[in-house]
């Protein structure tokens, strides 16, 4: 005899399986009736906990979305680490974000029709922004540079991951020091008045 699930129990395992069902169809591709079958209730069980298909998507989109933020700001808020420390901390938060939930990444980066993922690079941004002026103001460049930099680098990682999470090649760690070493020797070797060779 099957033991009955509670209430919670019965939400968890319906976001499980609509997760998995979003990440593998798209949101516009899976049907209530197919959450539904895969969690073998009935489709009035899936409207009684989320109200509509848009409802339990938006509910794993807020899960999905306040988890990676979290992750990545916190690396980057990482108190005494040097410039270098936080580069590597904040990739390889994103990286361990897409290595251990690569269904709410897929989720995230593919149809997040509210912008979620924008979103999150665009605060992601936001600190980088904050951490670079400082850098750059040490080294006598123009503060300004801060923005244009930031997003430079937060899209670096964050095109790789997305290509990453496909392959997982090359290794996690390797990908990330390799990320790492290219932001880092880009910023380290700037030179003061560059010039275009094409000009």
């Amino acid at each position: 005899m099957r033991t009955r699930m509670t209430s919670g129990e019965r939400r968890e395992q319906l976001i499980e399986v609509a997760r998995t069902l979003f990440a593998t169809n798209g949101v516009d591709a899976t049907s209530v009736e197919e959450i539904a079958a895969a969690a073998n209730v009935s489709k009035p069980i899936v409207y009684e906990h989320f109200g509509s298909k848009d409802g339990l998507y938006a509910v794993i989109v807020d899960r999905e979305a306040r988890r990676l933020d979290t992750a990545i700001c916190d690396a980057l808020d990482t108190p005494g680490a040097g410039y270098r420390e936080i580069l590597e901390r904040g990739t390889l938060a994103l990286l361990d974000y897409i290595d251990d939930c690569p269904e709410g990444f897929r989720i995230l980066s593919r149809d997040s029709g509210t912008g979620t993922y924008a979103s999150i690079l665009s605060d992601v941004t936001i600190h980088a922004e904050d951490i670079m002026r400082a850098q750059l103001a040490l080294r006598q460049f123009d503060p300004d540079l801060a923005r244009p930099m930031a997003q430079a680098i937060v899209g670096l990682v964050s095109m790789a991951g997305q290509a990453w999470l496909e392959t997982r090649q090359p290794p996690k760690d390797v990908l990330a020091a390799q990320l790492v070493n290219l932001a880092w020797n880009g910023l380290a070797h700037l030179q003061r008045n560059p010039g275009l060779v094409t000009r």
